[in-house]
This record gives structure tokens, sequence and C-alpha cells, in this order.
């Protein structure tokens, strides 16, 4: 036999979800992006692994192939990243001979980085990897074209509000 009491403390969870409803994890936005981010990843990683390259470095040398020498703060702006993070990075990024770290001469504060010539040589692998991803995406160009505004959009905004939020 239930006592009321057992009743009532059953009842609870149930009328709390109902006055607090949470969206399901499939609704949710932050869900479907941290997804798709892990599954990019995953894809890119057999590209990359006979390149020596995780994807992290990849994003790296992307960003130095377009600006190079780049500092390391101007490094982080653009890849969204801290430089307690960003640091460790290109310490192993240096001991794969790929970039090299430098102070700058007019402001000793500063470091800049670029690729070594092993670290150019990658770039012309670069068009293989992105025309084996081509080949398995679900969406169509225009398709991509949109989504990649949608989120550039959305980046930026959530770059703005993490700002003021600092």
């Amino acid at each position: 036999m239930t006592t009321k009491v057992e009743t009532k403390a059953r009842e609870a969870p149930a009328e709390a979800a109902r006055a607090h409803p949470v969206p399901r994890l499939d609704q949710q936005l932050c869900f479907a992006l941290y997804s798709a981010s892990g599954l990019m990843t995953k894809l890119y990683r057999p590209l990359l692994d006979p390149l020596g390259l995780t994807y992290p470095q990849y994003l790296v040398m992307l960003a130095l192939w377009e600006r190079a020498p780049s500092t390391v703060g101007d490094l982080g702006e653009a890849l969204g990243l801290d430089s307690a993070t960003l640091t460790p990075l290109l310490k192993r990024m240096e001991a794969g001979g790929l970039v090299t770290r430098r102070r700058d001469a007019d402001d000793e504060r500063r470091v800049l980085v670029e690729p070594t010539a092993k670290g150019q040589a990658l770039r012309a692998n670069m068009k293989d990897v992105q025309a084996a991803l081509d080949c398995g995406m679900p969406l169509e160009r225009a398709e991509l074209k949109t989504l990649h505004g949608t989120l550039t959009r959305l980046v930026a905004g959530l770059r703005e509000a993490a700002t003021e939020q600092d």
C-alpha cells in the first residue's frame, strides 16, 4: 500500500517538470552545434593524420596561410582561442617543425608566429583534404553556403555577447 507521502514524492518531479519545462536534448541548438562540431572533427581526422596535423593545428595553419607572420593574440582572436590554449598548441607545432615563434623586435611583449617551409609545404595538400570532405557532405553547395553565413553571424553575435559578459 502506498502512503500519501510516497505518492506526493513521486508526483513532485512530474509537477516540477510541467511548471518549468526544459526543451528536449534533440531540440537544443547548443547540442546540435556540439554534435556537428565533433562529427566534423572526426571526419577531418583520417584526412589530417597522414599530414601529421590535428584538427586544431590545421585551423592554425589555415589562419597562418592567410596572414603570416601573425601575433599569438591575432591568431587567438581569429580562432576563438585564449593564449592559455593556443600557446601549448603552438609549442607542439614548433617542436614538429611546422611553425616558428619569435619575439617582435618592435614590441618584445608580442610573439610572432609563421609557418616554416615544412608548414608551407602542407598547403599543397589542403585541396585534397577539402575535396575529400566535399564528397561526403549531406548538403548541397547552396545549402552549405547559407549554413556558413548563418553560423558566421551566430558566432559574431555570440562573441559579442561573451565580450559583454566579461
